[in-house]
C-alpha cells in the first residue's frame, strides 16, 4: 500500500484527489493539508510514503515544504503537482528532492502513474517539464566546458 499524503491550499483540488487516489487498490490516502507547514507536521505525524503537493502555498511554500522533508524525512517521496511551470520552481524543487513534477492538467491515470513510478524509486516529469530539465543541464555543461570544468566524468560526453 503506497501511503499519500496530499498538499495544497484549495479544498476542491484536494477533495477530488482523494476521491481519485481512494479508487485505486493500492493507494491509500493517510492525511491531507493547505501549507507546506502542514505537509511538515504531516510527515512527523504519519507514516508516509508519498506527498503530492503544489508549489505556491501560504504559511510556507513546497519548494521549502520539499527542502525542510526531505533533510528530516529522507524516505518521504515528494511529487510536484501544480498549475506553475515557471522554471525556477521547477528547477529548485527538483534541487531540494523532489522525485516528480507534474501540472495540474496532467490526466488523472498519468498522477497515478507518476505516484506508481516514484514510489518505486524513479522519477517522473511531463514530457515538456522534462525536456526544460534537460535543455538546463546542457546549458550547465557548456558554461563548465568555457570555464576548463565539466559536470561529467573524465573522458565522458567530450
Amino acid at each position: 500500500m503506497i501511503r499519500i499524503g496530499i498538499i495544497d491550499d484549495q479544498e476542491i483540488f484536494r477533495e477530488g484527489m482523494k476521491m481519485i487516489l481512494s479508487s485505486q487498490e493500492d493507494i491509500e490516502v493517510v492525511g491531507e493539508g493547505a501549507t507546506g507547514l502542514e505537509a511538515y507536521r504531516l510527515c512527523e505525524e504519519r507514516a508516509l510514503d508519498l506527498l503530492l503537493m503544489d508549489v505556491r502555498m501560504p504559511v510556507m511554500d513546497g519548494v521549502e515544504a520539499t527542502r525542510r522533508i526531505k533533510r528530516d524525512f529522507p524516505r518521504v517521496r515528494v511529487i510536484i503537482l501544480t498549475t506553475f511551470d515557471e522554471d525556477e520552481y521547477i528547477f529548485q524543487a527538483l534541487k531540494f528532492g523532489a522525485s516528480g513534477y507534474l501540472l495540474k492538467d496532467a490526466p488523472p491515470v498519468k498522477i497515478i502513474e507518476a505516484i506508481r513510478e516514484v514510489h518505486g524509486g524513479g522519477a517522473l516529469m511531463q514530457p515538456n517539464i522534462a525536456a526544460r530539465v534537460v535543455e538546463k543541464f546542457r546549458s550547465m555543461e557548456k558554461d563548465t566546458q568555457t570555464r576548463g570544468l565539466s559536470l561529467l566524468p573524465p573522458g565522458k560526453g567530450r
